[in-house]
């Protein structure tokens, strides 16, 4: 499979990604004997189903993959803030972006008990070098290659998995009183390279010749609350707006969704880049902010990083039909139906896709998603059952509506698919992985193994 790339690495921003592990303690009992037998039943359905649609039998289409590119140091956030002398804060507390290190504790506070994962912006040149610089002292700190576009173009070229290498991270995660309830990422950066979306340019004159059958576009969150002059960060989007504009009806387009709280930046987006994409991917905090601000609300900071399926369906189906409304009503030029929509939470992978459409292979990208959450986090191509463990409910109702059907999690089947409306839900439940390695990047490597099934 050939990659178009819209990064120069030639140029990186840095990086620098907070995890957060908690894990669970489990002792062989009799009841952890039936578990292991019970994930073993889900895990080997769950492989059934990827190996449905083997990539490997296909023709190798083209991928374009744009925008972001950096270096990313990992290291343990509670390590890290203890060793520069932070001390917790007793204040949680929101700050779109960061000035000071009083900003930094009361931000991390706030994300930090929920693990709801976070990015923010440092506008303090002086404290982030010296974050950066104490993240080089710390045993086990690992840097690799991040950012939206080589994290996603990584899985597309190898057959959907990218493999993370590198040690374990410390587990036991806990800062100041209150505990992390599981595994997050809060992730800080001073770049001023990728906001500009530098490479657009190059990008541009590349996918002239290349004409690919998939153009994936992410990065944008490296915008949100960056202090651009007046107009500058509309041009760009108008300027990205045009490109999409420009891929003709052979080509799917892709917005990989990010976090975002700059609502004159999402208004942007609603109004430039979601109107011309074919499938947006995004976690269980971006859709009810992506819907909140369609609906004219306002951004939602935090959401329930636990949300119920019933729920995120609800959301889901909202996202779609408004979506679809506003490009029935104005479609710009352009403009493309939303036929496809995929939520990846810490639980579950949730798609929708229009029936008739040409995303293929629901059911098998669904569970390549759920098996590529576990495989990233976990740091390994093989899933070993005995670290993780299901936290989707037992049974899920497919809505909030009273009487609503209920579907139970069948071990021999576990990815359930049905038909509503003009789309088709499939939804698959994740072996959480409870040795953590690394969570950065996740939302990418699970989007884009969702994808190359379904091109």
């Amino acid at each position: 499979m050939e990659l178009g790339s819209g990064v120069s690495l030639m140029k990186y921003g840095t990086v620098l990604s907070f995890v957060i592990v908690i894990l669970a303690c489990w002792y062989r009992t009799p009841v952890r004997d039936a578990l292991d037998t019970r994930l073993d039943k889900v895990l080997s359905s769950l492989l059934r189903a990827e190996r449905k649609a083997d990539v490997n039998s296909f023709a190798r289409p083209r991928v374009a993959v744009g925008f972001g590119g950096c270096v990313d140091i990992i290291v343990d956030g509670v390590t890290l803030l203890n060793k520069i002398g932070l001390p917790p804060s007793d204040r949680p507390l929101h700050h779109d972006y960061i000035e000071n290190a009083l900003q930094l504790s009361e931000s991390f506070a706030y994300f930090f008990p929920p693990g709801a994962a976070s990015e923010r912006f440092v506008m303090n040149d002086t404290l982030f070098s010296q974050l950066v610089e104490a993240s080089r002292e710390l045993p086990g700190n690992r840097w690799t290659v991040g950012g939206n576009a080589p994290v996603m173009a990584g899985p597309h070229g190898t057959g959907g998995l990218r493999r993370a290498a590198g040690g374990q991270l410390q587990p036991g995660a806990q800062r100041g009183p209150v505990p992390a309830h599981h595994r997050g990422r809060y992730i800080i950066h001073s770049d001023d390279h990728n906001p500009y979306l530098a490479s657009i340019e190059d990008f541009e004159q590349k996918l002239q010749n290349f004409q690919p059958e998939l153009l994936v576009v992410g990065g944008l969150q490296m915008m949100d609350n960056f202090p651009f002059k007046q107009g500058e960060r509309e041009a760009l989007l108008g300027r990205l707006a045009r490109l999409l504009s420009s891929a003709g009806p052979e080509t799917d387009v892709h917005f990989e969704m990010a976090s975002f709280v700059d609502e004159g930046l999402l208004a942007e987006l609603l109004r430039l880049v979601v109107p011309l994409a074919d499938s947006l991917g995004m976690n269980e905090q971006e859709l009810p902010n992506l819907l909140s601000v369609l609906r004219g609300g306002n951004v939602t900071v935090l959401s329930d990083p636990n949300p119920r399926v019933a729920t995120v369906l609800d959301q889901m189906r909202e996202l779609y039909r408004l979506a679809n409304a506003r490009h029935r009503d104005a479609p710009p030029p352009g403009g493309r139906p939303l036929t496809r929509l995929h939520v990846h939470t810490l639980a579950f992978q949730a798609i929708i896709v229009t029936r008739g459409s040409q995303w293929k292979n629901t059911m098998s990208a669904t569970a390549k998603a759920s098996l590529t959450a576990n495989r990233h986090v976990c740091g390994s191509s093989d899933i070993n059952p005995g670290k993780a463990k299901l936290i989707m409910d037992e049974s899920f109702s497919i809505s909030r509506r009273e009487g609503s059907q209920r579907i139970p999690l069948e071990e021999t089947r576990p990815v359930s698919c049905w038909d509503e409306d003009d789309y088709q839900i499939c939804v698959a439940p994740v072996l959480v992985c409870t040795e953590v390695f690394q969570t950065a990047g996740g939302g990418d490597n699970i989007s884009a193994a969702g994808l190359v099934l379904q091109i």
